[in-house]
């Protein structure tokens, strides 16, 4: 039900799509997408993974208060399992990361070397000292949440422009006006969802960044002769130097790299393919003759590494829904909450809230440095 408030929603990936969706139960609103496509930039190259033990401890929170969303909706496809394995001289790092998320989730499992080889065997049970194993990682259906999410949208009244890019924003009236390459919009609120162009529209309203740092993860496909691997969990080095994942009869792999990278179509670099395949064959039995159709995206962090929720201090009217990192897909639906309920009532929904997610630890204004009283630059 479209409400009297006018909301303009920057940006058309996961994050855009499902504050949309949440917005228009009390508001009328409106996405902008610079692009032609929905979800073409982060959201479209993400090999997505629902995961409760992945991330810091809001992430953590967040990821919990998703759920639900997430498994209604139908938007888990296989209960995939994720295994964090290390080499021989990794057993205390493998053994602090089995306290750490048996504490969160009783669930998981230390396994030993040779529970770790029989699960996945192209791990060399004399090279491993076994690993941490989380059952119920469950691989997302990226596409469908946001085809979803947008046909909900538009069959309820809401608006989908694509291939128009914002301009500027500024004051006007009571509200807010936003110049785009199409024309202009005014509204109460603009909610800016733009991933790794978040600070880039916070520049043109006319305001300072906020620190948000895009960066660049690359991957490939690759085969596994001789091996069944469609029932291989996620593996994930220890140290995160590399992951490999079953995809569709293949795998995927890589470096888990975090390149630092300005806003832009990130395109994949041959050195960090090369260097993703070394690790693999050095770390496992699998030798890959020819990476397939690599691709890369961009994962963009706030310096805490958390989201960045809530109103603008320095332009009354402006939202951030910024800095998810890669934790998108498994946070976007409370964060899409959370920013509803915080742009008409000021406060965390008491689920989430029971979860330990406060308004101060998502709010844009935690980076003003006290001394200064300016975010940084």
């Amino acid at each position: 039900m479209s409400g009297s408030a006018r909301i303009i929603v920057v940006g058309g990936g996961v994050a855009g799509l499902t504050v949309a969706l949440a917005l228009q139960e009390w508001a009328s609103v409106t996405v902008i997408e610079r692009e032609s496509q929905l979800g073409y930039h982060a959201s479209g190259r993400s090999a997505a993974l629902f995961s409760e033990s992945y991330g810091n401890a809001l992430i953590r929170a967040l990821s919990l208060a998703s759920r639900e969303a997430l498994a209604t909706g139908g938007y888990f496809e296989h209960r995939r399992g994720a295994l964090h394995f290390g080499e021989a001289a990794d057993v205390e790092r493998v053994d602090a990361l089995a306290r750490e998320a048996q504490a969160l989730l009783p669930g998981i499992r230390r396994l030993t070397a040779s529970e770790t080889a029989e699960m996945v065997p192209v791990i060399d049970i004399a090279a491993t000292c076994g690993g941490v194993y989380e059952p119920d990682a469950m691989d997302i259906d990226t596409g469908k949440v946001v085809q979803s999410c947008a046909s909900a949208f538009r069959t309820n009244g809401g608006a989908i422009s694509l291939n128009e890019e914002v301009l500027r924003i500024e004051r006007h009236g009571e509200g807010l006006r936003v110049a785009t390459t199409s024309g202009a919009y005014d509204a109460d609120f603009v909610v800016n969802a733009a991933g790794a162009w978040a600070d880039t529209i916070a520049e043109r309203a006319g305001l300072a960044r906020i620190g948000l740092a895009p960066k660049r993860r690359t991957a490939f496909i690759f085969d596994a002769p001789g091996y069944d691997t469609r029932h291989w969990p996620l593996v994930v080095d220890i140290r995160e130097r590399f992951y490999f994942k079953p995809d569709a009869g293949r795998l995927i792999g890589s470096l888990a790299d975090e390149t630092d990278s300005p806003p832009c179509d990130a395109w994949p670099e041959d050195i960090d393919v090369a260097t993703a395949v070394d690790r693999i064959e050095q770390a496992t039995k699998l030798r890959i003759h020819r990476p397939h159709t690599p691709w890369a995206g961009l994962r963009t962090f706030s310096p805490d590494r958390s989201p960045v929720v809530g109103a603008d201090p320095r332009l009354p009217g402006l939202f951030w829904l910024a800095g998810q990192g890669g934790y998108g897909f498994q946070v976007s639906f409370a964060l899409a909450r959370i920013a509803s309920a915080l742009l008409r009532d000021n406060k965390v929904p008491d689920d989430i809230a029971a979860l330990g997610v406060a308004r101060a630890a998502l709010a844009p204004d935690r980076f003003i440095d006290p001394q200064t009283g300016e975010f940084p630059t």
